[in-house]
């Protein structure tokens, strides 16, 4: 059975923003992606590293069209492993290299300005 938990107002939550919340056996990380909350474990399937300690940003795409051929896409919604730099979509937990692997991802609402976790 879930539980909700707050996690905190949503002011100390801006876009950009992690919170990690004490929860479960590894945590998890609730992040704010253009003002849209989202939620993973803070566990990386690859080989248990803290994921939301690593690094928060995007990623890129081929684009030949594009000076240097690559273009910078998902801007805030990529975290990356701090041990061997494995990138997560934080919205859908989806690993960017193989969409099969992906990490646990929980949903997050607010209420009266109130950011609350459901795991």
């Amino acid at each position: 059975m879930l539980e909700r938990r707050f996690v905190c107002s949503l002011d100390e939550l801006p876009p950009g923003a992690m919170k990690l919340v004490d929860v479960g056996k590894f945590g998890v990380g609730v992040y704010n992606v253009a003002g849209s909350l989202h939620a993973i474990v803070n566990y990386c399937s690859h080989e248990g590293a803290p994921l939301c300690e690593g690094l928060i940003g995007g990623t890129n795409e081929s684009a030949p069209d594009e000076p240097g051929g690559l273009r910078r896409i998902k801007d805030g919604q990529i975290v990356r492993c701090p041990w061997h730099n494995w990138e997560f979509d934080v919205t859908t937990g989806q690993n960017l290299a193989d969409p099969k692997r992906r990490v646990r991802t929980y949903r997050v609402d607010v209420a009266d300005g109130q950011v609350y976790l459901n795991a």
